[in-house]
């Protein structure tokens, strides 16, 4: 590799170290990296004048002797996070720092077209130009999608609950923001921001469940590694059929996991039409009705069978769940847990925890932030696309 080869290399593993690990010292950054002073000044430097990090003074009070400047992530580079689905469309703005910078969710009564999403998108993002993004610089922009992605050109194969076939989401997205456009799976987008900064944060070992109005997907973690298999599609956790010990709890007749654990029944039994997370969260913890506890409870029977599969097979350290998955969890933490490890082999489960996405409803957004961050993160100072 060439000197200036390097230096790109050396540049994108400070910038990760910052932007993954949040604000540290210098000092901090050579151990970390194992370069010399002198040249991880220089990289500093070099990432501070193209306005990536900033460096501040230290808290003179946590130390004896001089202590290091301390780097941070900039707050004025960001990327567009997009994550449609079957009731709402919601656009992130996320900051190389891990701020939010601006939000929005837009109900919608009909399923809307990928190009009626790349319209409204382009929408959001040039009314933020003027105003909450003014000055900042937009790097790029991801999609996390609840549906099949083909992980070579961002093409969504097949998303069935937004009746999306073969659509070139992310060529729409580009031609009409102007933006470098990444497209994923939403739950596979979701694990690696869980893995990164959420729940599965220090485990190598990984398995992450997303619940949402489109059904029940998934992601992987293997030895520190986002897994998507030959194509891209690995994670359809909601396709699988469930065991389902006793007759009476099944609700559809050969269904798939994602017909018998569902967010649309837990609506139902609300009398609700629809909610975004915090909403229907606050309304199972209010409700005293019987009817929904049913529901919750027949629900978590259910979940817990797919997820001891989940430990027998893989042997994860941590098991993650978000949207409506991780309220039916909070709902009784112990005892779901006690439900997991009574359907699986005893050794996989030793050392198991379960837990809700620490990330709550910006899991997905800041997913697909790091989908639009990844170019930048290999190489800083690479002249953008045309």
């Amino acid at each position: 590799m060439s000197v200036e080869g390097v230096r790109r290399r050396n540049l994108g593993e400070v910038l990760r170290l910052v932007h993954e690990e949040g604000a540290q010292s210098r000092a901090r950054i050579t151990a970390s990296t194992g370069l010399n002073r002198s040249t991880v000044a220089d990289l500093v430097a070099a990432l501070a004048e193209a306005g990536l990090v900033e460096e501040r003074e230290p808290d003179q009070t946590k130390r004896v002797g001089r202590p290091s400047p301390i780097v941070a992530s900039s707050d004025d580079v960001v990327a567009i996070a997009v994550n449609p689905e079957v009731d709402a469309l919601e656009v992130g703005a996320i900051a190389l720092s891990g701020a939010v910078r601006a939000r929005v969710r837009e109900e919608a009564d009909r399923l809307l077209t990928p190009e009626e999403t790349a319209a409204a998108v382009a929408r959001i993002v040039e009314g933020w130009r003027g105003r909450e993004l003014a000055g900042k610089r937009i790097v790029g922009l991801g999609a996390a999608v609840p549906g099949l992605v083909r992980a070579a050109d961002g093409v969504v194969r097949l998303a069935p609950h937004l009746r999306w076939r073969e659509a070139a989401v992310g060529e729409l997205l580009h031609e009409a923001t102007g933006l470098r456009v990444a497209v994923g799976n939403d739950a596979s987008l979701g694990a690696r921001a869980e893995h990164l900064f959420g729940a599965a944060e220090g485990h190598e070992n990984a398995v992450y469940l997303n619940g949402g109005a489109s059904g029940i997907g998934g992601g992987l973690i293997l030895d520190g590694r986002p897994i998507g298999g030959a194509g891209g599609y690995a994670g359809e956790w909601g396709q699988n059929r469930p065991g389902i010990p006793d007759d009476a709890d099944r609700r559809a007749p050969d269904g798939a996991l994602e017909d018998e654990v569902s967010r649309a029944r837990l609506l139902h039994a609300l009398g609700l039409v629809s909610a975004d997370d915090p909403t229907l969260a606050a309304a199972l913890a209010a409700s005293t009705s019987a009817a929904v506890a049913d529901e919750v409870e027949r629900q978590r029977r259910i979940l817990a069978t797919a997820l001891a599969n989940a430990v027998n097979v893989l042997n994860p350290s941590v098991i993650v769940l978000g949207g409506f998955l991780g309220m039916l969890v909070a709902a009784d933490a112990d005892g779901f847990d006690a439900a997991v490890r009574a359907h699986a082999l005893s050794a996989p489960a030793e050392g198991l925890v379960i837990r809700p996405a620490a990330l709550a409803e910006d899991r997905l957004l800041i997913g697909a932030a790091e989908a639009a961050f990844a170019p930048l993160l290999a190489d800083p100072l690479a002249d953008p696309p045309a």
